[in-house]
């Protein structure tokens, strides 16, 4: 890997890409959450349709097998880290008050990390409980 010098430090990569700024590390992580979101999402799709019914019993059978309950979990989690990026860019660019910017991040980490921890709980409570 090549590393590009800029001043006397030098950059972080992603990808062979060069990652220097807070806003490019944010890009990145943006993209590249959407495109697992992609995947996990056809995957989701393709799999909810290849179901026999969406009855209760089939939907436990399904989220039972140790696969389908890890692609679950990742795309929950995977969903809830790229709203927050998305949250966050909503209110970096709406909220100019220092402290009320501030605030309104820490809570909408904090609810999104909650909504995909307990996603993931849910999911391994349901798929290793059952």
């Amino acid at each position: 890997m090549v590393r590009i010098a800029v001043g006397d430090s030098y950059d972080r990569h992603f990808l062979g890409a060069v990652v220097s700024s807070s806003a490019t590390r944010h890009f990145v992580a943006q993209r590249a959450s959407a495109v697992a979101l992609v995947v996990l999402g056809l995957w989701f799709a393709g799999s909810i349709s290849g179901l026999d019914s969406l009855q209760h019993a089939v939907v436990l059978a399904f989220l039972s097998e140790p696969f389908n309950s890890v692609l679950l979990a990742l795309l929950c989690a995977t969903l809830a880290y790229h709203s927050y990026l998305g949250v966050q860019v909503v209110i970096d660019d709406y909220v100019h008050a220092q402290r009320l910017n501030w605030i309104s991040l820490l809570a909408s980490r904090v609810m999104h990390l909650l909504v995909g921890l307990v996603s993931i709980f849910t999911i391994y409570d349901i798929g290793f409980g059952a």
